[in-house]
Order: C-alpha cells, then sequence, then structure tokens
C-alpha cells in the first residue's frame, strides 16, 4: 500500500523533474530548480499558514488572559479557547501541514531519485526489468534494494557492451542512452552516493550530513527570529522543533543519496526567502499589537509565579497539595454557606479579627475562612473556635477556587477583584463581594486604578474614603456601591492594647526611624543626611528596616549595618528582631516616610510622627483626576509634621518641637482620629451587624 501510494506521488514529481533537467541539463541545478517548482506549486499552502498564524498571534493577548482568568481550570480554558479559533476561522493544526508536506515531497523526492529509469526517464517496466537483470549478472547488486536502477545506471556506464541485446529495441536503446549521457556528478559529489556508505573511501561525503544540518539550524534560527508564530513560542517548542529538524537532516545527509540532501538543503534555503517574501507582502506587524501582546504575557507569568509554599514529605511528595486538595472538596461538599473570609497570608487576620469576635459573639453564622498560607495562625485559632472552618488553597487553585464561589458573602481585603487573578464567582453571580482596607488612607494614589470597581459594597474606614469612591464612581462613570462606614479594626485593636500596655519610663526620649521598603525610601534617598540630625543628640535612635526590604536587599542592609556599627551603642540600635513590637510603642517619636505605620502609631499612642518627604509612591498615575488630596499627603501634619528632603537641616529643630509638647499633639491627633476615621473603638460591630443582616435578608430571599 506505502509503496503505491509513493508510486503515485513520484510519477507527477517524475514530470517535474524531468522538466527541470531539460531545462539545465545538469542533475545537480535540476534538484534545485525542482525544489523551487515544488515551493512554487504549493505556495497558496505557505500564504494560508502564514496568514492563519498572524491570526493566533493576534489573539494570542486574548488568550493569555484567558488563561490567566481561568488558570487551573483547564476544561473551561478549553472551551473558550475553542471558541476564540472558531470566532476567528483559525485551524491549530495548520503549523503542522508545512512540515507534513514537506515530509509526503520528500518520499516522493525519495522515489524519483532511486528510481530514475521509472520517473524520470519513464522507461517502460519490461525495460527496466531487463536491465536490471542484466545488470546484475555482470556487478554485485541487490535486485530488492531501494538503489538498484541506480546501480542498474553504473553497470550500464561501465559495461556498455553487455547491454546491446537490450539496445536492440526503441524503449530500450532510449533507457541505455540516457543512462549513459545522466551525469550524476554535482560539484565532485557523486548524487547517488549515499555517505554512510561511501564516507571510508572519500572524506569529501562527509560534508553532505554537515551542510544539510546546518541548513536545517540556520532555517529553525531564521523562524524563531521573524516566524510570526515560531517567535512567539516557548523555549521548549523552538529548541524542541530545531532538534527535530536538525536530527533528520543529519539522518538524510548520512544515510540516504546525496542528491536527497541537496533537495533537503535547497528545500531549506528557499523557505527562509519565502518566509522574508511573505513577512514584506503580509507584515504582521499590521496585524498584531505588540505591545498588547507582551502586557498580557506579562500578566500570565505573575500568576504562574504564585508561590504554592510545596511542604515536602514521605519520598518527596508535596504534603500540602495534598492537603489543598482535600480542603477545597471538603469546602464545595457545604452547602449554604453564608459567609466567606479570603485571606492571603497570615498576618491579615487582623484586618478581619474585630469583624469575627463580633460575629461568634452575637451571631450563630459559621464563618468559613480561606487562606493562602498553609501556616496561617486561623488553624490554631479553629482549634478553639467551632464555628471558624479554616481552608488552605495555594495562590493558583484559588484561582478556579473563587470562579467556583458560591457562598452569600466574600469578604477580602484583596483588591483588584477581576482586575487580576481573583475573578468573580462564574457559578452564583448573586454573591455579595465586600472589601475591607488593611490600611487608613485614600483609595486612590496608592492603588492600581480601578482597584474596587468590581465589588459591591466598601466597608469604609473614613469619610474621605467615602468622597473618593463616590467621585470615582461619577467620573468613571460606575454604579453606585454600597458604601459601609465601618472604621478600621486595626487602629481600634492598636488603640486598646496601647491602653492597657504598662508604660515604662525612660532616662532618654526614643525615636523610632521606621523607613518603608518602596523604591527612593529613606534607607537608600537620604539616611546620611537625616542621621546627622538624630544622633549624638541626647535621645535614643532606633533603625527598624521594613523586614521586606532586609529580605529583598541583604546586600544593602548589610551595608548599612557595617555603615553605622560604630554608632552602634546606647544612643542607637539598628533593630532587626521583628517578634516584638514593644519598641514600636515605647518610642516617643516615629519617623517614616510613606509608610502607613505612622497612622496606626499616631493614632494609637497619641503621639506624633514625622514625615520626610521622599518621592511619592505612586500606583495609580491618574490619582488626580479624583478631586481630593490624597490623606498620604493631607494627614501628615495632623499627626506631626513633614519635612522636605532639601531641609533635613532642619530634622534636629523639628524633632525638639515633637518631643517638647506632646500634650499639645496628643489632643491634636486624637481629634484627627475621631474625625477621620468611623466608629472608633466599635468597627467590629458596625462591619458584623452589615454582615449579618445582609445574611438574614438574602435567607429570606431564598424561601
Amino acid at each position: 500500500m506505502f509503496d503505491t501510494i509513493m508510486s503515485w506521488l513520484a510519477i507527477p514529481l517524475g514530470y517535474i523533474m524531468q522538466f527541470c533537467h531539460s531545462l539545465v541539463s545538469d542533475y545537480g541545478f535540476a534538484i534545485i530548480l525542482f525544489t523551487l517548482a515544488t515551493k512554487i506549486i504549493i505556495l497558496p499552502v505557505g500564504i494560508w499558514v502564514h496568514k492563519n498564524s498572524i491570526k493566533i498571534v493576534k489573539i494570542q493577548p486574548a488568550i493569555n488572559r484567558l488563561k490567566a482568568k481561568f488558570y487551573g481550570d483547564s476544561e473551561r480554558i478549553g472551551e473558550e479557547q475553542t471558541r476564540m479559533y472558531k470566532e476567528q476561522k483559525y485551524n491549530p493544526f495548520a503549523s503542522l501541514l508545512p512540515l507534513a508536506v514537506q515530509i509526503v515531497l520528500l518520499l516522493g523526492v525519495v522515489a524519483v531519485i532511486y528510481h530514475p529509469f521509472s520517473y524520470i526517464f519513464n522507461t517502460p517496466d519490461a525495460v527496466i526489468d531487463s536491465i536490471n537483470q542484466t545488470a546484475s549478472s555482470v556487478v554485485e547488486m541487490d535486485l530488492e534494494a531501494n538503489s538498484v536502477e541506480i546501480d542498474a545506471m553504473y553497470a550500464i556506464k561501465t559495461y556498455p557492451e553487455e547491454f546491446k541485446a537490450i539496445a536492440e529495441t526503441e524503449s530500450g536503446a532510449t533507457a541505455i542512452k540516457n543512462a549513459q549521457h545522466f551525469d550524476l556528478d554535482f560539484f565532485g559529489f557523486d548524487l547517488s552516493a549515499t555517505p554512510s556508505q561511501t564516507l571510508s573511501k572519500n572524506w569529501i561525503y562527509a560534508l553532505a550530513p554537515v551542510i544539510a544540518g546546518f541548513s536545517s539550524w540556520f532555517l529553525c534560527f531564521i523562524q524563531n527570529k521573524i516566524n510570526v508564530l515560531q517567535a512567539e513560542q516557548g523555549k521548549g517548542n523552538k529548541y524542541g522543533t530545531m532538534i527535530f529538524s536538525v536530527g533528520l537532516s543529519l539522518y538524510l545527509g548520512f544515510f540516504v543519496p546525496t542528491g536527497i540532501a541537496l533537495y533537503w538543503v535547497a528545500s531549506n534555503l528557499i523557505a527562509i526567502l519565502q518566509l522574508l517574501l511573505l513577512n514584506l507582502i503580509i507584515p504582521p506587524k499590521k496585524y498584531v499589537d505588540y505591545q498588547e501582546l507582551e502586557a498580557s504575557r506579562a500578566e500570565l507569568a505573575a500568576i504562574e509565579a504564585l508561590d504554592d509554599k510545596p511542604k515536602k514529605g514521605l519520598f518527596g511528595k508535596d504534603e500540602n497539595a495534598k492537603r489543598e486538595k482535600a480542603d477545597y472538596k471538603r469546602f464545595f461538599s457545604i452547602v449554604n454557606k453564608k459567609l466567606v473570609i479570603y485571606s492571603e497570608k497570615s498576618g491579615f487576620y487582623k484586618y478581619f479579627e474585630n469583624i469575627i469576635k463580633e460575629l461568634l459573639k452575637n451571631t450563630s453564622i459559621t464563618i468559613h475562612y480561606v487562606t493562602n498560607d498553609p501556616d496561617d495562625a486561623i488553624f490554631k485559632k479553629a482549634e478553639e473556635e467551632p464555628r471558624i472552618k479554616p481552608y488552605y488553597i495555594g495562590p493558583k487553585k484559588i484561582i478556579t477556587f473563587m470562579m467556583k464561589m458560591d457562598a452569600d458573602i466574600v469578604l477580602m481585603t484583596t483588591p483588584d477583584l477581576e482586575k487580576y487573578y481573583i475573578k468573580r464567582s462564574y457559578v452564583r453571580k448573586d454573591v455579595e463581594y465586600i472589601y475591607t482596607f488593611h490600611g487608613p488612607t485614600s483609595t486612590t494614589m496608592c492603588v492600581r486604578e480601578g482597584a474596587y470597581d468590581h465589588f459591591d459594597t466598601i466597608f469604609c474606614v473614613g469619610p474621605h474614603q467615602v468622597d473618593e469612591l463616590r467621585a470615582t464612581e461619577k467620573i468613571y462613570n460606575l454604579p453606585e456601591k454600597t458604601l459601609v462606614p465601618v472604621g478600621f479594626g486595626l487602629i481600634d485593636t492598636l488603640c486598646k492594647t496601647y491602653a492597657e500596655m504598662e508604660k515604662v519610663q525612660k532616662d532618654k526620649k526614643q525615636i523610632l526611624l521606621a523607613p518603608s521598603w518602596q523604591d527612593d525610601n529613606i534607607l537608600e534617598y537620604c539616611l546620611d543626611e537625616l542621621m546627622e540630625g538624630l544622633l549624638h543628640k541626647g535621645n535614643k535612635v532606633i533603625l527598624r528596616p521594613h523586614p521586606e526590604y532586609i529580605k529583598r536587599f541583604p546586600a544593602k542592609m548589610d551595608a548599612i549595618i557595617k555603615k553605622y556599627e560604630g554608632c552602634d551603642g546606647d544612643d542607637f540600635v539598628i533593630e532587626m528582631d521583628f517578634s516584638s513590637n514593644r519598641t514600636i510603642w515605647e518610642s516617643d517619636l516615629l519617623i517614616t516616610d510613606w509608610s502607613g505605620i505612622a497612622y496606626e502609631f499616631s493614632y494609637a499612642t497619641k503621639k506624633p510622627s514625622m514625615f520626610i518627604n521622599t518621592p511619592m509612591k505612586v500606583l495609580n498615575p491618574n490619582y488626580e483626576k479624583i478631586p481630593f488630596v490624597p490623606t498620604e499627603i493631607s494627614w501628615k501634619d495632623q499627626v506631626g509634621i513633614s519635612i522636605d528632603t532639601d531641609k533635613l537641616n532642619t530634622v534636629a529643630d523639628t524633632v525638639d518641637e515633637l518631643l517638647s509638647n506632646p500634650e499639645k499633639y496628643a489632643q491634636q491627633i486624637d481629634e484627627a482620629l475621631h474625625r477621620n476615621i468611623f466608629n472608633v473603638g466599635e468597627s467590629g460591630l458596625a462591619g458584623a451587624k452589615y454582615i449579618y443582616n445582609q445574611i438574614v435578608k438574602k435567607q429570606q430571599n431564598k424561601k
């Protein structure tokens, strides 16, 4: 069956080869001309594949965002991707067509080159059989071998007298004449010779596999650079294709006649010219938004880089993955879930703590607490409180988990709902998503634009957030959210903790330097100038770097420690132990740049803060569209004093002013606290009350 198919394919190719040979009368150049002719014949296929490749790269940003949106849900991704392909009329198998056509053509060319009498000269089968039988009687040859006709051709040239009887017929004479005039030499290479068989006699045939392999590598190299689809594929696909192609070329160059290797080399080089021509006529850049493609790739890469904290157990198994699978199954086995709290890590419990306590105290609601952190302290708390049901779902699995959410209410402190990897449920459209803040400041400058657009309800810290969110809705034509005046539970907790804390009398006033870890923070921007105004002034100075700064920039931190090691003593300490916050609350003055710790410190202790106006941290470049000064700027002078970096020579005097008027600043800060923050001391009750009332309404609506 296979031989029949190859013969059908070889017949038309043989006619093309015969025509090419009649034009140039040189077998090597005939093969090159033949290769060009076949490329022209199948050019419409190449154009179709080129356009098809542009289609997939054009929609690749949408596919990347689809993969990001439904990350981990392979079934949903497959469905959506298939729908996109149909809409764009894209065929995912088209990219395989050129290789398939190339291999089919190659098999046909092999048949043509091995059987010149059959396909190039169109010699009758009876004459071919007579020639082969006669040749086998004068030279040693295998009548069953693929190369039998080539071997017979050599016998005719070497022993012409032995074939006189065959030449007595017209068809026999034509065949003998064709064989005698058929020159297989091409620049010193016998195009019928197989390198694996002739290499020991003539080393020059070692060049055949080298040239074939190089031509294939060069084609893959160019495709990886300028082919619209190949250039966008991952390294695995790029180098996998290259290895296969080079390996096939080495085989063709070593184990088949040199004429076939010549065809393969010519085919690769012409393919490069064809690709250049197609890119010129149908330029991909005209159709593909490469800037958007790069942005979507970065979004997908950010999700793929999420850390799932593997925990290796017996035999190297990931114990957390097993635990995650069990928690995932347990969560969705429970029906009629009323409240789900989603937390990214253990430290975020403090933002929900007061609300949770009030719900447990005043209602019978079961709290389903989902965390990305396998070591979250919530698991120990749940051992003491059976109405808290904790679940570990890692950062990657949480994507599909949240899309399948089936609770009445989801309370979370993660912004960018629908904008990043956390999406609203597609299982239930009536889930109410509530956002609670992890900082008391503005909703504009230090978050991404649109960070709160897709929440139904916002637990607002103070009047400033209500004003900003309403203005945002109006300017961007967004539907109105439910804005609940709740307050800030963390400040409530800090105020209570500080009030109950035993106060320690100190010999010296204590100044805490607590920079943020953002770009251009105090440590990197103006530490030396600031320290000149702080050290050796009769106060104790504690430098407490942000833990994230130490983690991300250990070399920079080591350099700071080394630089100030001579100053370390009773008057100056670099604190690297974060197991206790006692030094924060015992300090008389806090100095920072843009860190929210200043408001936590000042509102809780009623002691002032000093702000160094390093370059602002701005995540939303369009924050000025909202006609309110961000509280990161406007609140500074309400809890202390801010200093520009070009006036650091006034630091010593400013410190004296702040430390010498504790009563003045205590009253000023207390007034600011009650003016800026809702429900001081009772935020948990306000939040819990809203949640309870909403759950009651939702349950009544289900009846």
